[in-house]
């Protein structure tokens, strides 16, 4: 499964965030290629389903052939806003629904195929053995290569892939929410030889001034001189230690970030230093 080590988030490329204009746009698809980042994240609601439609005008105009990049999109979930008369946020996995979202996507992202395709969050009333059809379909006629979920447990995960296979599961995972190591989801990713994708790699910590963000940025200070890198880029680090070989999908806008993101990838934390970051989010040491 062939995509870029950091992932480029484009959640806020668009009305939910930057607002980049389509020649804004085209610049940053060909900065981020340049720089190795040639796997870009969506989702169908992104910008009240409009960020994948401005995506496209600006991956058309940049020229750039397709085999260049690998595109990620997500459906599933329902919200309410302008673009849609939804009554209330809900989820819909109907096979009739997953199809038109999927040939929607690509439509706005203008190509013929997604690399990847994943279901945006569990709903309690999926059905496996429809989900199954859409997706055996949408694979068979090559609108789609690998599939895939997020953000669903392990039970979620086993239920679908009973019916078809699962080959990614895209979760929350940072060195401030890293519950995927306790309840499961990385040991079934390892025994399964699923692509883990995460979101919101960075967590909390430059968000919220807490006792844990304290003392992990304590550790982190005293690290970035070892390491001669910013602390960001240890947190970064710190996820790619995992024998997962987690992908991080990191969503910043800025290129100084990205290319600082991109020297996670050639450190490898001392295994002490990874505990010691670790006990700095527990509060405690191991157990």
């Amino acid at each position: 499964m062939p995509t870029s080590k950091i992932i480029i988030g484009c959640m806020s490329w668009g009305k939910w965030g930057k607002q980049f204009s389509t020649k804004q746009q085209v610049d940053m698809i060909q900065f981020c290629i340049e720089n190795g980042n040639s796997t870009f994240d969506h989702a169908d609601i992104y910008g009240d389903y409009s960020t994948e439609t401005e995506f496209g005008k600006a991956f058309l105009q940049s020229g750039i052939k397709r085999t260049e990049i690998q595109l990620i999109s997500k459906c599933g979930i329902q919200l309410i806003g302008e673009a849609r008369a939804n009554k209330v946020k809900h989820y819909n996995y109907s096979k009739e629904y997953i199809i038109g979202s999927v040939e929607q996507s690509l439509i706005n992202l203008k190509t013929d195929y997604l690399d990847t395709f994943l279901l945006h969050r569990p709903s309690p009333l999926m059905q496996p053995n429809e989900i199954a059809e859409a997706i055996s379909e949408l694979q068979k006629s090559g609108k789609i290569i690998n599939f895939g979920v997020s953000n669903f447990t392990t039970s979620q995960v086993n239920l679908i892939a009973d019916k078809i296979p699962v080959s990614v599961n895209q979760i929350e995972f940072s060195l401030t929410q890293h519950n995927a190591m306790q309840n499961g989801s990385l040991d079934q990713i390892l025994q399964k030889s699923m692509q883990p994708m995460c979101w919101s790699p960075l967590g909390t910590i430059f968000k919220e001034e807490t006792p844990q963000s304290i003392r992990i940025k304590e550790v982190l200070d005293v690290l970035s001189k070892k390491y001669a890198v910013s602390n960001d880029v240890l947190l970064l680090a710190w996820i790619l230690k995992h024998p997962a070989k987690i992908s991080p999908v990191i969503g910043t806008t800025n290129k100084e970030r990205i290319l600082n993101a991109n020297k996670a990838l050639e450190i490898n934390l001392d295994l002490e230093d990874w505990f010691l970051l670790l006990e700095a989010s527990q509060g405690e040491e191991m157990p």
